[in-house]
């Protein structure tokens, strides 16, 4: 039994194939997660968070949407239900079968390489290569038609490591890759080598005796008669006995027509130690290839937004906004369009006899929220993490992409260097977020400045605090800025204003207006005056008396402006091309 889409096959780890499958088997019914467990996973502890692991993967290849699901309806804490019409007819493909497969853009350079590595591996000369990038980037995308295109000549395996089971089970990703091996086009002479070489193997999972020397050889000895990928996705999480494996089969000097490929999140960002120090090992001595994977650029987004509505022409401005608040990642680009559709700024109508997508509302207002599925991506992302780090990236978030550790420090009522330490430490640990540099403040204040991987990861962040830490996180950030930049403040007036409105200040908020107002009409941007005068205005009409008449007195022009200072101008010194965003909030 395969997953079909139109006359093409769609590859799927045996898993993921394995829990989709018993949901087609069972639709219309609602299948609870212990059941679906079982079913799944019999005889074996596996924690349910692997469930929604699993789900977003379906989706993403469905392209299902977890609101308007057309396949698989998910009701909380209850289970999983397939809802699409399911027909016995094998002359006809069913609903699933017709669902599409993920796209794939702008890495014809990246499936090139991978052809030339099967080249050397079919002359013998094993390779092995890792393909790494963040979080969404497109790495299963490129595997998976990489395997498509060479499953003619080449056998498959497939296997996929799965977030808190490398402590569970050893070698998870690799017991499915063999079984999916055994399964395929090739199964029966696979199984005949295995039973001769691996009998450890053999069953449906590694025992005790199965040994990654004795796999090694039967891969060897199999891959005589025609090469074999392995292929092995997310081995950041694998367990240490299957990095055991990857080490001995690079290391062994036996000819073989071998190309093992893993994936992972951006090198050393790994929850596991020892991944990190394997890789690093095998890439130093020539054992293995690296390959990042880079976000998409603005041609490729908009092939991809074209490819996914069916579309040569897709409605003005369109690629160009997903390019730019995806950031060229190209899941968050998908989730994003998904996210367009479903509330209802593009909807498709009938022009001249054909089908098309036309926009129906500003772009813009489509800001205003998170895609629904890459929220809920990101959120079981942080909770995995521990309390004491969530609460510090929220502080983080606070500031906006780029964050310096000082804000961080202000947030919390930390010392900057503690917070700092923290910060480094995540740094290394988090594939979302990274080390940008360092960061001097007018006061002498020194401290290293991070930023986040995407916006969305900031936003998400930012939204789950509540409103009353979020507010005097931004009041801490904002008095302390004010300490750093005394006698120099109208440098910074906006960005306090900002962080006091944030705060709920609406005083301090309007004299921060007032004096940014102040400094731009010193710099002859009289219309940039206007502007924040008129917000300061806004916000002095709410103060209480005689606060209110006071300040609107102010606004209004009652005191004259200072002169220039003559250190005006820019006084934060950066070593690295991220977006000056350390003083701006959100």
């Amino acid at each position: 039994m395969c997953l079909w889409r139109e006359g093409q096959r769609i590859d799927l780890p045996p898993k993921p194939f394995a829990v989709l499958r018993y949901l087609v088997e069972h639709a219309g019914r609602l299948i609870p997660h212990d059941e679906l467990l079982d079913a799944v996973w019999p005889e074996t502890y596996v924690q349910p968070q692997v469930l929604r692991t699993y789900m977003l993967e379906l989706r993403k290849i469905l392209g299902d949407n977890r609101d308007r699901p057309c396949f698989i309806q998910t009701l909380p804490r209850r289970g999983h239900r397939f809802v699409a019409e399911v027909s016995d007819d094998a002359a006809q493909p069913t609903a699933v079968e017709q669902a599409g497969a993920a796209l794939l853009v702008g890495r014809e350079r990246e499936l090139q390489a991978l052809q030339a590595h099967l080249r050397l591996a079919s002359a013998g000369r094993r390779q092995m290569v890792v393909v790494s990038g963040e979080a969404g980037i497109g790495k299963t995308a490129l595997l998976d038609e990489f395997c498509r295109q060479a499953a003619e000549h080449a056998g498959i395996a497939q296997g996929h490591s799965v977030k808190g089971l490398s402590g569970v089970e050893r070698y998870y990703p690799l017991t499915e890759a063999v079984r999916g091996l055994r399964e395929g086009p090739v199964g029966d002479a696979w199984s005949s080598v295995l039973e001769k070489r691996a009998p450890g193997w053999a069953g449906t999972q590694a025992g005790s005796e199965a040994l990654p020397g004795d796999l090694c050889a039967a891969l060897e000895e199999f891959s005589a008669a025609r090469p074999v990928i392995v292929a092995l996705e997310d081995v950041h999480w694998a367990d240490e006995a299957t990095l055991h494996f990857l080490s001995a089969i690079a290391r062994r000097r036996a000819p073989a027509k071998l190309l093992v490929v893993v994936t992972c999140l951006s090198r050393d960002k790994g929850e596991e130690p020892r991944f990190g120090q394997v890789m690093q090992d095998l890439l130093v001595h020539g054992l293995m290839a690296g390959m990042r994977l880079e976000r998409l650029s603005r041609t490729a987004i908009a092939e991809l937004v074209s490819r996914k509505l069916e579309q040569p022409a897709p409605p003005e401005g369109l690629a160009a906004f997903v390019h730019q608040h995806s950031q060229g990642n190209p899941l968050f680009a998908i989730a994003l369009l998904e996210h367009l559709v479903a509330h209802g700024f593009l909807v498709r109508i009938e022009r001249e006899g054909a089908q098309v997508w036309e926009r129906r509302n500003s772009l813009e207002e489509a800001d205003a929220s998170v895609p629904a599925g890459l929220a809920q991506m990101i959120e079981l992302e942080i909770q995995g993490l521990p309390a004491e780090d969530q609460r510090l990236l929220e502080a983080a978030s606070l500031m906006g992409i780029a964050f310096p550790a000082w804000a961080v420090a202000a947030a919390l009522t930390r010392e900057t260097a503690a917070a700092e330490e923290a910060c480094d430490a995540l740094a290394r640990r988090l594939h979302f977020l990274e080390r940008g540099g360092e960061d001097e403040l007018p006061d002498g204040t020194r401290s290293s400045f991070y930023v986040f991987a995407h916006e969305l990861y900031r936003e998400v962040l930012y939204r789950r605090q509540n409103a009353t830490r979020r507010a005097a996180g931004h009041v801490r950030i904002a008095e302390r800025m004010s300490e750093a930049f005394a006698g120099r403040t109208e440098n910074i007036a906006r960005e306090l204003a900002m962080h006091y409105e944030a705060g709920h200040d609406r005083r301090r908020a309007a004299a921060a207006l007032h004096a940014a107002a102040l400094y731009a009409t010193q710099r002859k941007a009289h219309s940039e005056a206007a502007e924040l005068l008129e917000r300061g205005r806004s916000l002095a009409e709410h103060l209480p008396e005689p606060q209110r008449t006071t300040l609107l007195r102010e606004l209004d022009g009652d005191k004259q402006p200072p002169r220039a200072s003559s250190k005006a101008g820019r006084t934060v010194k950066k070593r690295h091309k991220k977006p000056d965003a350390f003083l701006t909030a959100t």
